[in-house]
């Protein structure tokens, strides 16, 4: 039985690259179709996809990876009428050699940039975006092996290589081959939920992308502003958020003084850092009790609070939720999925 009523269905363009790895383009395909479909297929509950996927190429003609695999694709980028998502693949490692070869692809991105879609690349493939000028003063994460050279190239993108997935306003990047995997199920995180891409993950044998762990991108909890100070100071926090930086600390790693920091950082993330800093460690928390910590105690431990009744007070202020109604109700609905 299919039911697609109660959530929309998405839309995801998926663009196969001549001399790319097929691989890139299909382990997405297959997150995708999955997502809402195979799990409810094994657990025998009504089965409701979640994306609706069309493969891509320039003209519509086959591509040939470069491995010599012909794929066939649905239709070219000029039939596509709409797309909440658009994915592109990997190509070879050295743009100059292909980037002329696909250069329709660049207007198109931009213009499905403009009508609201969220953009993806993956590996090389994110020289697309990079080249469409996209990424210029964005993160972005490529595959390791072309860093250098993506680096001379694009000298105006923020490149984070360190990262296996970046994500900045709506364009998402993912580093090596198989990363085109996590960032597919980190798209189907991000638009149908945790509970709908854990049960993907479960039934195609994947491991969820660790949001907090070093090796991927962790989405900044303030809106978007364009302070590259204040930015950096966002970076910092991430990354330390566990040993509770003092203000003063914090500062000086940026070159401000603590009152200077303070009125900006609120000026243009909408939030004293030491509240950022709660709203950082609490979206970890609320993953490691998602994820199956036992003890509220070493939850609040592990993201940096020693005071177990003063991390209640924190994680319920922030998600409405103590900890362990929170923990409670994610395991009953992921045991019920």
């Amino acid at each position: 039985m299919v039911e697609t009523s109660r959530k929309p269905v998405l839309d995801v363009a998926i663009l196969l690259a001549n001399d790319g790895y097929a691989s890139t383009a299909v382990g997405p395909i297959e997150v995708f179709a999955a997502a809402g479909k195979m799990w409810n297929e094994m657990s025998g509950r009504p089965v409701r996809p979640r994306f609706r996927v069309t493969m891509v190429s320039v003209d519509g003609a086959p591509i040939e990876s470069a491995y010599g695999l012909k794929i066939q694709p649905d239709a070219s980028i000029h039939d596509v009428s709409h797309a909440d998502v658009v994915f592109v693949s990997a190509s070879g490692p050295t743009p100059s050699q292909w980037i002329d070869r696909h250069r329709g692809v660049l207007p198109w991105l931009l213009d499905w940039r403009r009508r609201g879609a969220m953009l993806a690349g993956v590996c090389s493939g994110v020289a697309f975006l990079a080249e469409a000028g996209l990424l210029d003063g964005r993160r972005a994460t490529t595959h390791w092996g072309v860093a250098e050279d993506f680096r001379h190239r694009y000298p105006d993108v923020d490149w984070r290589t360190d990262l296996l997935i970046t994500e900045d306003q709506g364009l998402f990047c993912g580093g090596g081959v198989n990363a085109s995997t996590d960032l597919s199920l980190y798209l189907v995180e991000r638009l149908c939920g945790r509970e709908v891409a854990i049960q993907c993950s479960k039934a195609l044998i994947l491991d969820m992308p660790r949001l907090h762990q070093s090796g991927y991108a962790f989405l900044p909890v303030a809106r978007s502003h364009g302070d590259p100070r204040v930015r950096d100071v966002e970076e910092y926090l991430h990354a330390n958020f566990r040993d509770c930086p003092p203000t003063e600390d914090v500062a000086r790693q940026v070159g401000m003084s603590p009152r200077t920091l303070v009125r900006r950082f609120k000026a243009a993330t909408g939030h004293l850092p030491g509240e950022y800093l709660q709203m950082i460690r609490v979206a970890a928390a609320r993953q490691l009790l998602e994820d199956g910590e036992p003890s509220v105690q070493q939850a609040g431990l592990k993201v940096g609070y020693e005071d177990t009744a003063h991390f209640r007070r924190v994680f319920k202020r922030h998600s409405g939720l103590t900890p362990s109604a929170y923990r409670e109700r994610f395991r009953l609905r992921q045991s019920s999925g």
